[in-house]
């Protein structure tokens, strides 16, 4: 019998057939028939990379629309560590929306998509960090499960398992891990515990999709690689029936890794992807299934099954495919009728669709409100239209939670019925909020308590419409996910999960707070409802120490949407302290903490993330001189609202501000990360800023990335200097103060080693690594075992003023509240100030 973990496992893997909170892919003939090809190839392939945008969509693409395969892409990370740049999610916000972009690359390559609980935690120079942080056996454990649940025949690994140290540490890993995954999955004795639900899977090759690019040149590659090993496949392929190539599928996918900055122009024409065997049989040709039955008979009773489908295949009448359902409905029947198997289970659920979509039929369960909450209703539209002349009768409905229909009734010939079901929202009901974020994690890996969601890519929805179903006289079930569809005037029809919410969320506008003194600063928590009506008290748990006052206030709101704006004092302890503080917000006798964040662009469906509210509190002196700070924002951070959070006033500027004068009322400006790679008009402009510098002003500029190796930044700089992809990953790198006088280490705030404690994630990124003598270097930094990094901060006088270039990671640094972090941006911005002072002095 198949067990609930499986069967949970196929719904997961029909991902592109019933797309989540993703506008609906009409049936055209050249879907359904793409879609009957799928159903009459019985092989499965896994890639295997790090993070998102690590796949090789030309050759996922390959696989699952030339060659037919069910194949999907297992990312070990959601991508959290990585930068953005079309927005200000970090971290685990970041990780959504990668998520989510890798969910729109596989709907347009026709993969699936699965992550183990692996964290990005940025970047890693050797594997073995890497796996220490992750915790190697629950990760290894993840990969081997998710083999035995998908059970792929072919794996490829994007990455080379037998170069440590020559990459990230993240991508060697995912091949390491996949490597020894192949082995294990196999064996009953390998995470047994696995086994009450899932059976023990041998694929029978992986391969590494290795490149002539890491050689130099393709004949060197071709020279030295095993010939024997080695397979050559052309995925330049044409479709006529779509009109387009395998290429350009694959950069239409790839370019939806836009928070990456991976739009791309499409590619055409012939294009080679190499695999080197790394395990399993040999194959002699290119076909990477050789040996393996990948017909029909491969199931019990599979063969006449497949007589007919290939049959439909052959003779596919593109005009009107709905002449097909008897053959398919009789088909249907045999698969009923057949042995339960693995691949039983997999075609059915693939072949109800493809029915489905010949007869024409458009299931939608759509809520009215794109929210509700634990223990309410809600009435979901389901909208049932038969679009062919076939003829359908609908045998039952059940809403999950909610109203049935038991009384038949046909569909008549596109004639749209809307039936509009009450939803009950259990009182218990865990949310809808991404499940790798309900609970506390580690460093290295997300807490998934509940072993039915490790892979899965999402949240499942929340609930689902069962539809009882007869079409041409054969019973046929189907279900449909509730979503929420609605339109917005400037962009048309949309679509969005329905998200089960708290009554109540509350935030606070800003990250971190720091106190220089013993006086009280009044924090504001806002609190909003997503009910129709909520009232009882909210209060700020606080650290050990700390007070606020009032302890608590009561709060009345008359509806969803309602919000309310509530002010403590909070007081901070005598001495050094930090920590977080949290609002407790009570109704209906429960207590609530979350704070809604929504995740909207146009590219991906909305998200709705609930995460703890918190706000950092850190007990500490920043002394500052100037006040009037301009920001040139780059790619996107919070480093602004930090900056005022130590009692700047900073302005936001833009690339229209860049004019002679335009800037001497600041008396720092600084440019936002990355900035010099997505201000197009930047470079152009830029003469404006060293003007500004020359005539007495401060210029910090934040990271820009390199590329693929140096860049020559002195067009931009007043000196020449060269940018590189040196980096100090380890935030516990020992620091070196290189010229420990320094004004810039020493006013307004004496900086020390004890600045360099509680940093985040890494010291900093593509430090410059070839600088003029006017620069002076101020901090050296290593990773272990590489040579010292003297490019994180530098400094030179440019005329009257101070240009400083930093690659340290304040943008990270600054929100997690790091003392020294402020400290130290906030001496870069009085730079020069201390002159200035004591010239006042004098004249006084």
């Amino acid at each position: 019998m198949l067990n609930i973990l499986r069967r949970s496992f196929v719904a997961i893997c029909l991902l592109p057939l019933l797309a989540w909170a993703q506008a609906p892919q009409p049936p055209s003939s050249v879907r359904l028939y793409n879609d009957l090809q799928d159903l009459n190839f019985l092989g499965t392939a896994l890639y295997i990379a790090a993070h998102p945008d690590d796949e090789n969509t030309r050759l996922i693409s390959y696989l699952s629309n030339e060659v037919h395969a069910r194949t999907a892409y297992l990312s070990m990370t959601r991508g959290d560590g990585g930068q953005n740049l079309i927005g200000p999610e970090l971290r685990e916000l970041l990780g959504v929306l990668r998520t989510q972009e890798l969910l729109n690359a596989r709907g347009i390559d026709g993969g699936r998509q699965f992550f183990t609980r692996a964290v990005d935690f940025g970047f890693s120079k050797h594997p073995d960090e890497t796996l220490e942080i992750w915790d190697k056996d629950l990760i290894l454990s993840d990969v081997v499960r998710i083999i035995r649940q998908f059970r792929p025949d072919v794996i490829v690994n994007r990455f080379d398992h037998r170069t440590p140290g020559s990459t990230h540490g993240h991508h060697t890993s995912s091949a390491i891990l996949s490597t020894e995954a192949f082995e294990l999955a196999g064996d009953p004795n390998a995470y047994p515990e696995q086994l009450n639900g899932l059976d023990p899977w041998q694929p029978a090759r992986l391969f590494h999709n290795t490149s002539w690019w890491f050689y130099g040149s393709r004949e060197r590659f071709l020279q030295e690689m095993e010939h024997e090993k080695l397979t050559s496949l052309d995925v330049g392929v044409y479709y006529p029936e779509r009109g387009l190539s395998n290429n350009e599928i694959a950069s239409l996918a790839s370019s939806q890794h836009l928070c990456q900055g991976f739009g791309r122009p499409s590619s055409r024409g012939s294009e080679e992807e190499f695999l080197e065997l790394i395990n399993g049989r040999e194959i002699t040709g290119t076909n990477l299934f050789e040996g393996i039955d990948t017909s029909w008979k491969r199931m019990p009773g599979g063969g006449p099954i497949g007589e007919i489908l290939e049959g439909v295949e052959a003779r596919f009448n593109f005009a009107d495919p709905s002449v097909h359902l008897p053959d398919l409905l009789k088909a249907y029947q045999l698969l009923q009728n057949a042995e339960d198997s693995y691949w039983k289970e997999v075609k059915a659920e693939a072949l109800k669709e493809l029915i489905a979509g010949v007869a024409g039929l458009y299931l939608e369960a759509s809520s009215r409100d794109a929210f509700a909450v634990p223990g309410s209703s809600e009435i979901v539209d389901l909208e049932l239209l038969n679009r062919s002349g076939v003829p359908v009768t609908v045998r039952s409905v059940k809403l999950a939670q909610g109203s049935s229909r038991d009384s038949a009734f046909a569909l008549e010939a596109n004639q749209k019925v809307v039936l509009g079901l009450e939803l009950q929202i259990p009182e218990d009901h865990p949310g809808t909020s991404p499940y790798w974020l309900r609970e506390e994690g580690t460093l290295g890996a997300y807490s998934i308590p509940d072993p039915k969601f490790i892979g899965m890519p999402r949240t499942p929805p929340a609930f689902t419409v069962d539809l009882a179903l007869e079409i041409a006289g054969t019973p046929l079930s189907l279900e449909r996910p509730v979503i929420h569809r609605y339109a917005e005037p400037d962009k048309g029809e949309r679509y969005r999960s329905f998200d089960i919410v708290p009554p109540v969320t509350a935030s606070f506008s800003e990250t971190v707070r720091l106190f220089p003194d013993l006086k009280g600063q009044t924090v504001q928590v806002r609190v909003k409802s997503h009910t129709d009506s909520a009232s009882g008290s909210v209060r700020l748990s606080v650290p050990e120490g700390w007070v606020t006052q009032p302890a608590s206030q009561p709060y009345e709101l008359s509806g969803a949407g309602d919000e309310g704006l509530f002010e403590f004092t909070v007081i901070p302890p005598a001495g050094a302290s930090e920590g977080y503080v949290h609002p407790v917000v009570t109704t209906g006798g429960k207590s609530y903490d979350r704070e809604m964040i929504t995740i909207a662009y146009d590219h991906i469906p909305t998200q709705t993330v609930l995460m703890q509210a918190r706000l950092r509190v850190v007990r500490l002196q920043v002394e500052k001189a100037g006040q009037h700070i301009g920001y040139l924002m780059g790619a996107g951070d919070a480093v602004p609202e930090n900056l005022e959070a130590i009692g700047y006033t900073v302005h936001q500027i833009d690339l229209d501000d860049l004019t002679e004068g335009g800037l001497s009322g600041y008396d720092a400006v600084v440019v936002g990360i990355r900035a010099y790679n997505v201000l197009d008009e930047l470079p152009i402009k830029n003469d404006a800023l060293l003007k500004y510098t020359k005539a007495g002003g401060t210029l910090i500029v934040q990271y820009n990335t390199s590329g693929r190796g140096n860049q020559d930044f002195t067009p931009w700089a007043p000196y020449p200097l060269q940018l590189s992809r040196d980096r100090v990953s380890d935030e516990h790198a020992e620091v070196e103060f290189l010229a420990p006088d320094h004004p810039l280490l020493n006013y307004p705030n004496p900086i020390g080693q004890a600045d360099f404690e509680g940093w985040v994630q890494e010291r900093g990124l593509y430090f410059p690594d070839s600088w003029d003598s006017a620069f002076t270097p101020l901090l050296s930094m290593n990773d272990p075992g590489e040579p010292a990094r003297e490019g994180s901060l530098l400094v030179a006088p440019y005329g009257e003023g101070y240009y400083i270039y930093t690659g340290l990671s304040f943008f990270r640094e600054l929100p997690a509240g790091v003392p020294g972090a402020f400290k130290l941006f906030a001496n870069m911005l009085s730079i020069g100030k201390a002159q200035i002072k004591t010239d006042s002095a004098v004249k006084g």
